[in-house]
């Protein structure tokens, strides 16, 4: 089977990987419909994710059909599956209190393990997600990185009214602002990027305003999904007094006035990923509404062979999701 290979970073190739056989009894073999390039998937493509292990298979957001099971897993052939790539013992203290999202001995594919970024991918059961076959492969694949935001909006309340700000207008900035719209929420996108705005804009019919244009404006919750200093500096300065700030940017450090937080009482919160299955079955009932629309966020789907295309496209970071069609052959 053909799949993407990161020797060390920067040096990606496609390559013909072994298929791995045969499966232990509580294995799931899939053939890939779809995958996703995420942020991290740059950052370990660039080198600047300290805990990535090389060389690695890259890739960790995916739809795809079950091939093959073990003969222990309750699974059929055919059906149409997405997987957590971030393991969870079930055991360590962190499991044990209800957060598997960040288990003391978590890997995660792509990163500190192969990835999926293959025509196939063997992975255990416990990891894998049935979902119905009535939902688009094309919404589907956005199930991983969507449940990042359905598990952060659970630690504030939004509803029908709320002032929310989004700053960062990627992939996951872009879908906290389909959620919280459709929530009801009085949305503002903040961006560095005019064009990205445009397309936000377009999409969701939202307010819009550049980072550095901000004057007033204040929110009952704000959302830092960029994953720079300034960023997260800008988050608390533009929530209201009493409100709350979610971070699920992954910036290294921030200066923070700290008097100022519990003077105002604004509460901060670190969000990391999701719950697996909770958080992903929430994002199956979202996506099945017609109402919720997360088609603008892909920006392109490119076939596999044209991997160096799609990752110039991704660290553009200038696009919305880009997709790799594993449907077709790798040529």
């Amino acid at each position: 089977m053909w799949g993407l290979h990161l020797k060390n970073p920067g040096e990606l190739e496609l390559k013909q990987f072994p298929v791995e056989s045969p499966l232990k009894e509580n294995e799931v073999r899939i053939k890939l419909i779809y995958g996703g390039i995420c942020g991290s998937d740059i950052g370990v493509y660039k080198g600047k994710i300290g805990h990535a292990k090389y060389p690695v298979r890259p890739g960790h957001e995916l739809v795809g059909r079950v091939i093959e099971v073990g003969e222990k897993v309750d699974l059929k052939t055919g059906t149409k599956v997405v997987v957590t790539p971030n393991t969870f013992c079930g055991e360590c203290e962190n499991c044990q209190r209800g957060y598997r999202n960040i288990c003391s001995f978590k890997e995660s594919l792509g990163v500190n393990v192969d990835g999926i970024f293959s025509e196939e991918i063997t992975i255990l059961s416990k990891y894998v997600l049935p979902i119905p076959e009535e939902l688009q492969d094309e919404k589907a694949v956005l199930i991983e990185p969507f449940a990042v935001i359905t598990h952060a909006f659970e630690k504030a309340f939004i509803t029908k009214g709320t002032t929310v700000g989004v700053i960062g207008c990627g992939t996951e900035g872009m879908l906290s602002i389909a959620l919280a719209n459709f929530l009801g929420a009085k949305v503002t996108a903040i961006d560095i990027y005019q064009s990205k705005l445009e397309k936000v804009k377009a999409a969701f019919g939202v307010h819009t305003v550049l980072a550095h244009e901000v004057k007033d404006e204040k929110f009952d919750v704000v959302i830092e999904a960029a994953g720079v200093k300034q960023a997260v500096e800008q988050a608390v300065r533009v929530v209201k007094q009493g409100g709350s700030v979610i971070l699920i940017g992954l910036t290294p450090e921030a200066t923070l006035p700290i008097v100022q937080i519990v003077r105002n009482e604004i509460t901060i919160h670190g969000s990391i990923i999701y719950n697996f299955p909770e958080d992903f079955s929430k994002c199956v009932d979202y996506l099945l509404n017609d109402d919720f629309d997360v088609k603008p966020i892909i920006s392109n789907i490119f076939p596999l062979k044209e991997f160096k295309k799609a990752y110039i496209y991704a660290i553009s970071g200038q696009c919305g999701k880009i997709l790799l069609d594993f449907k077709g052959g790798h040529i």
